[in-house]
């Protein structure tokens, strides 16, 4: 069993500094939106915002609620209250903070009261740590991306961009890239039967494979937006509607309630428009190099269509380098995603077994079951 140490609440300490400042910086685009006169950039910048968080505070409440009934305790009021205010994240943050500190700091076998004191103190920080992991992936993607994809957006289509602009693209892509990495190692620690993403080259080669895949696929999109807004948007819809219907197709049991579950697939949709995502513990070796191949020719397809049909929408000293950027980064993220799969995935050893799950395991115990994850 894992023991949380005092470099473990640093880290935890630095996802919380990430996430208020990724929520202070989308509110200063906001409210800059609105104050210039871009209304329409402001409001779908609030959008994203409500979006992403509302559909969080969904998933955190049913598992506080859940957790709390198998525990044989009623839901206090006062969370449904929190998670109205959209604190849900907060809460979390400060339980995780508060029990990393006593087992790094003190003697480590206090417990609180929130749940039964014979469980084993770093599981149940564990089990919350990846909880919450699992919170800041859906939110980075329901909220990140495409929050990423309009700061892009307008940047390159009004050539010049604001000290807010320029902060909320870097915010964006370090809170993608941190709560992607901190999922997939917080996953891989709290299911017993997967071995551990150890090492500073794994987790380094997983990073970049996701971040210049996603980069490289979000300035497509802008480009495609600046093309046709109709078609971009068709395309991003038509994607969902796959990714949801492939979440049917594999029969995710994730939740313990249907409308939770429905829910769940509907997320997992929105996500496999910007990346790949193993819904199940299953090998996913052809439909991942399928996604991967489509995901090229897509991205090529664009890139061809602009280079035929030149437009002078946006700043014409950008198309070289943002063309060179797209393939760039393309190539990149698929170099990186052969390495890690190839040599530095840590079950490449086991090639037999499935894949980690990235929609948690039902399969490790009664709680996963039932769709807890505190």
């Amino acid at each position: 069993m894992m023991k949380y140490t005092k470099l473990n609440f640093m880290m935890s300490a630095l996802g919380v500094i990430i996430y208020i400042t990724d929520l202070i910086v989308d509110i200063w685009v906001s409210v800059r939106f609105f104050y210039e006169g871009q209304y329409v950039f402001g409001v779908l910048t609030v959008s994203f915002m409500l979006f992403g968080t509302i559909v969080v505070q969904c998933f955190s409440y049913s598992w506080f609620k859940a957790d709390l009934k198998k525990a044989g305790q009623e839901s206090p009021r006062c969370f449904l209250l929190l998670h109205c205010l959209q604190g849900g994240v907060f809460t979390r943050y400060w339980f995780v903070l508060k029990k990393v500190y006593h087992l790094a700091f003190k003697d480590g076998s206090q417990t609180d009261n929130f749940m039964e004191e014979q469980i084993d103190p770093h599981k149940e920080v564990l089990d919350r740590v990846t909880d919450l992991s699992m919170l800041r992936l859906f939110e980075t993607y329901l909220e990140g991306c495409p929050q990423l994809v309009l700061q892009l957006y307008t940047f390159l289509g009004y050539g010049q961009a604001n000290f807010s602009q320029y902060a909320a693209i870097v915010v964006s892509c370090c809170a993608i890239s941190w709560s992607t990495v901190d999922y997939q190692v917080a996953l891989r620690k709290s299911l017993p039967d997967k071995n551990l993403l150890n090492g500073f080259w794994p987790k380094l080669a997983y990073l970049f494979y996701k971040l210049f895949t996603l980069l490289s696929w979000m300035l497509s999109v802008v480009l495609l937006l600046f093309l046709n807004v109709k078609i971009a948007l068709f395309l991003l819809l038509f994607l969902w509607v796959l990714g949801i219907l492939w979440a049917f197709k594999k029969q995710t049991q994730f939740c313990a309630s249907m409308g939770m579950e429905f829910l769940y697939r509907i997320v997992v949709g929105f996500i496999l428009v910007f990346t790949f995502f193993n819904v199940k513990g299953q090998n996913t070796k052809f439909p991942m190099s399928c996604y991967y191949i489509v995901r090229v020719l897509a991205t090529l397809g664009i890139l061809i269509v602009f280079w035929v049909c030149p437009l002078s929408v946006f700043n014409s000293d950008y198309f070289v380098p943002l063309t060179v950027s797209i393939a760039l980064t393309l190539l990149l993220g698929i170099i990186f995603l052969i390495v890690y799969y190839g040599t530095l995935h840590p079950n490449r050893s086991e090639e037999t077994k499935p894949d980690e799950v990235d929609g948690k395991s039902v399969q490790r115990d009664c709680r996963m079951k039932y769709f807890l994850m505190e």
